[in-house]
């Protein structure tokens, strides 16, 4: 990977606080145009990184470069190309969208009014921007926010749990609205506990419990870590099962073992679901049919990335 195509460099960062080691070691990097997701539970350390990441508390050790740039030793340099909404957006709520962008353009160089219109227009707010911030929806107050970390034109959004308290709509908005300013060559950085959200919206994802990071890789990847189950219709059941488990390479996995999404469930009643090799299908399916049983489903179903985090955290100490 060319250092040049890194927007986000974290080599070895900790933080201790108050004598307790909060961040362990924690490495990972973002790169230009992609949507990096940090992924997990709530307390695993996400809002820590992330504020030392802009520079709201200092690391115990390790580093952290923007752009080239080392925000302990060049914080201003660095700093310029991150925009940044970190817990929730805070707004003027009895100033209008426009002022408040105005009052936090003012804080920068370079940016005048043209350039408020622009990110007005990023975020869809064009009708509404003259009100008053306290008649916004939560998902308007979210794109405002947006709207504000945009002005100063960052080659980095970093966006700590974007999707709290959004409805369905609200959540899809958000993501499309992503996936465009991905398009438009900047980097995001989403921290999320919702794991369904960060498999829908992120091409890179980091899973991290406990201060340590568990994984680093694209979402397919990651998930492919985790196997893939074959999900089977059959007739009758009980004697197609019987026929599954001759010759050992089949394994039944019981509801309460895995975690397939419930719309590959529903499509497919009373499936039997196993793990075998995948290579092995067309020959299992050859073998049923000759033995009378009739196949009506045979359907891959990769594990989610909940599955996976929770292989890894599962029975381990990770303190």
């Amino acid at each position: 990977m060319e250092q040049s195509n890194v927007v986000l460099q974290v080599t070895n960062l900790s933080k201790k606080i108050r004598g307790k080691q909060i961040i362990h070691d924690v490495s990972f990097e973002v790169r230009a145009g992609e949507i990096f997701g940090f992924l997990g539970p709530n307390g695993s350390g996400k809002t820590t990184t992330i504020r030392m990441l802009v520079d709201l508390i200092k690391p115990t050790s390790g580093k952290i470069q923007i752009c080239g740039h080392d925000v302990q030793k060049q914080p201003e340099q660095a700093l310029r190309h991150i925009g940044s909404i970190v817990e929730n957006p805070e707004m003027y709520g009895f100033m209008t969208g426009w002022d408040n962008l105005q009052y936090f353009a003012n804080m920068l160089d370079d940016v005048d009014e043209a350039r408020i219109c622009e990110v007005v227009e990023i975020v869809s707010l064009t009708q509404r921007i003259h009100e008053k911030v306290k008649t916004y929806s939560l998902g308007m107050k979210q794109r405002l926010g947006i709207a504000q970390a945009l002005l100063g034109r960052p080659k980095l959004l970093i966006l700590d749990e974007p999707t709290n308290g959004l409805d369905p709509l609200g959540i899809k908005e958000l993501r499309a609205f992503v996936r465009m300013l991905a398009g438009e060559g900047i980097s995001l950085f989403i921290s999320s506990h919702l794991l369904s959200e960060i498999q829908l919206m992120c091409d890179r994802v980091a899973i991290i419990d406990k201060g340590r990071v568990l994984a680093v890789g694209s979402v397919d990847e990651l998930v492919q870590q985790a196997g893939t189950y074959v999900l089977w219709q059959l007739e009758p059941r009980e004697q197609g099962i019987a026929l599954l488990l001759q010759g050992g390479k089949v394994a039944i996995v019981s509801e309460e073992e895995h975690r397939i999404d419930e719309s590959v469930l529903a499509s497919m009643p009373e499936a039997v679901v196993t793990t075998m090799p995948l290579e092995d299908i067309a020959h299992t399916v050859s073998r049923l049919v000759a033995e009378g049983i009739s196949v009506e489903g045979v359907h891959k179903a990769a594990p989610t990335l909940e599955e996976l985090f929770l292989n890894m955290t599962e029975g381990k100490s990770l303190a």
